[in-house]
Formats: C-alpha cells, structure tokens, sequence
C-alpha cells in the first residue's frame, strides 16, 4: 500500500484557502484534513477540534518541548503548529493529509518532509485582498494593515512552492486545487508499481 500525500497549503488571511478546501474535502473522501493548535482566540462561528485546537501559550510551548509538533510557528502574534501523530498514522495508511499553515510553517514541513507537496493560493490582487478583509468586519484598521503586510512578505515567498494558483472565482479555483491533487498522484515517484506491472509479461 502506497502512503498517502501530504499537502501543505498556505495562502494569505482573506484569500478564501478555508472554501476552496471546505469543498475539495466533500468532493474527496480519502483527504483528510489536519486540524491546527493555536493560541489566538476563536472568532465569532469557529468551533474547537474544526477550525483550530485553541490551547494556552504554555500548553503549546510543551507541546514543542515534548516533539508534538510538526512545525509551528509565530504569526500577527500567536503561535500556531501542526500536531504531529494523527498525521503520520493518516499518511502511513494511505491516506493523504492536508495542513493549512503559513509559509514559515510550509518551509519548516518541506524541510523534515520532502515528499510534501506545496500548494499556494493567491488572491488576484493585494487590493482586492484589503477589500475582502474590511468585507470581513471582524478586525481593526490596525490588524487589517498588519495582515496585509504580512500577506505582501508571504506571497513573496509563493516562488518556493510546487504549486501556485489564483482564487478569484471559487469554482475555478475548486477545479484548479483538485487539478493539482491529480497531478500529484501521476508523478513517476508514486508509480513505479505501476510500470512494473505492465512490463510483467513483456
């Protein structure tokens, strides 16, 4: 039994990165997708063990000290990480994994996993970002300013990722994110098996 891909996906806050996987995960039963821990506090309609595990600062600081992370990561001033065991017993039972987490954080994966699989999601414009995050209205002038700029220094870093795609309409998107799940499955690295067997009676 092949074991399962790990993609990382990182896109900027507001880029819609949770609709886009909402629906590939409906339409994809074998994904499973990693919940998070952070220690930012939930926003108004997010759930505990759904959107993320939120536990205290001392709480995820001995989650690094014990080795229970698979990365982590500070972020607009909260630490956010990616707990290790489910995703290892998911991968080694073939089935592929999906971690939602920035671009430090993706780097930090590709690093202690090369087999993962990078994916980045681009809003159209940073204009058009800014527009998304005021429609939100859950965040101050501050922390919107604050958030653009980091989207500015991550999308700059879009250039190390195997995959990258734009999300302006969300059906095109939806079709371009499974597109790339295709892909990923036709490499060479995850068909060997399959040449041999058709060069069996040759």
């Amino acid at each position: 039994m092949n074991k399962g891909n790990l993609y990382v996906v990182s896109a900027p806050s507001g880029c819609g990165k949770g609709t886009i996987l909402e629906e590939v995960l409906k339409n994809n039963t074998n994904l499973f997708f990693s919940v998070s821990a952070t220690t930012r506090d939930p926003r108004e309609g997010e759930a505990e063990g759904v959107n993320y595990y939120y536990i205290s600062e001392e709480e995820f600081k001995s989650e690094i000290e014990n080795g229970g992370m698979l990365e982590y990561a500070q972020y607009c001033g909260n630490l956010y990480g990616t707990p290790k065991k489910r995703v290892l017993e998911k991968l080694d039972k073939g089935i592929d994994v999906i971690l939602e987490i920035e671009t430090i954080g993706a780097m930090k994966v590709k690093k202690a996993m090369n087999e993962a699989i990078l994916i980045f999601i681009l809003p159209p414009s940073v204009a058009e970002l800014r527009r998304r995050l005021n429609k939100r209205g859950t965040e101050s002038q501050e922390v919107i300013d604050k958030r653009v700029n980091e989207a500015v220094e991550e999308i700059k870093r879009a250039v190390n990722y195997d995959y990258v795609m734009i999300n302006d309409e969300l059906e095109n998107a939806i079709k371009d994110f499974e597109a790339i799940l295709k892909a990923s499955k036709l490499t060479i690295e995850n068909n060997k098996n399959m040449i041999g067997k058709v060069l069996e009676n040759a």
